[in-house]
């Protein structure tokens, strides 16, 4: 068990790895759009494997945007589980972390409950313009809003791939530095009130997996703590859906956030692929 347990991490490692070999390169939608191109295109043949891809467009400036989506069933008729991550990247920098760690795990995770349903019916989604305002959740969200459709829960997948043991690694906004811990080496569940028992439920099952885990809920759809709205979970948020951030932490731990260093070999694949796992476990555990 324990030989299968160290292949399968393996393994995952191995596609992971592949993944952000594709998906680390300039890719803003306007100075890199050749990169945004490759980057789209491979996300939507990764999701061509498990199912028919669908496309919600939205449009910015007079032009027209996609996210890209996958729906897959689950052994129930329950309303969906949405696990989003954003593709682009801000200018000059090959998002390693911000954000091809959070599609490297999407994908992975489109793979796994293709292959093996939970209870509950997913829907993977892409999501474009995420650096210029969440713009490509927003229009998501108020379509899903407007068409009054229920989720069981979504996810925003936001940098899953930077860890250090350094003592005073981690930063906080103000107060919740004396509430958690000084080393950033733990991933991080930030959701509104309606998900506390979810958050629980999902630290509680990384933390059992060996994985250290912090969770935080946020009143007020997080506006008296800004820094827990700049992903693409909070337009669910304003419309009342439940969502959890999956983050790493982004700027407040890693120091190469929306620079040119943003690279692949900065990133821990171990913590990644334990994310990964554990997220995995967690849902199949719903």
């Amino acid at each position: 068990m324990v030989n299968n347990n160290i292949n399968n991490h393996n393994e995952q490692k191995q596609r992971l790895y592949q993944h952000l070999r594709e998906i680390v390169r300039p890719r803003d939608p306007f100075l890199a759009s050749g990169g945004h191109f490759f980057v789209r295109e491979y996300i939507r043949s990764q999701f061509q494997q498990w199912g028919e891809v669908s496309i919600h467009e939205f449009q910015e400036d007079g032009k027209i945007y996609q996210n890209l989506i996958l729906n897959l069933p689950g052994k129930e008729d329950k309303p969906p589980i949405l696990i989003g991550a954003h593709f682009d990247a801000v200018p000059n920098s090959p998002g390693a972390d911000d954000n091809a760690s959070g599609v490297a795990v999407l994908l992975e995770l489109g793979r796994e409950f293709a292959m093996n349903p939970p209870q509950y019916p997913m829907r993977l989604v892409a999501f474009d313009l995420e650096e210029y305002g969440l713009l490509g959740s927003a229009a998501y969200a108020a379509q899903l809003k407007e068409e009054k459709q229920p989720l069981r829960l979504m996810f925003s997948l936001e940098m899953l791939g930077y860890c250090t043991k350094e003592t005073n690694s981690q930063i906080y906004p103000p107060v919740l530095k004396y509430f958690y811990p000084s080393k950033g080496d733990f991933i991080t569940f930030v959701g509104n009130i309606s998900t506390i028992p979810d958050l629980i439920h999902f630290s509680r099952n990384q933390r059992k997996l060996g994985i250290p885990s912090e969770w935080l809920f946020v009143p007020n759809q997080g506006k008296l703590v800004r820094a827990t709205r700049f992903s693409d979970h909070s337009p669910f948020w304003d419309r009342g859906y439940k969502a959890i951030m999956v983050t790493d932490t982004a700027f407040l731990r890693n120091p190469h956030y929306h620079k040119s260093t943003d690279t692949i070999d900065t990133l821990d694949l171990d913590f990644m692929t334990d994310v990964c796992q554990g997220l995995i476990t967690g849902i199949y555990k719903l």
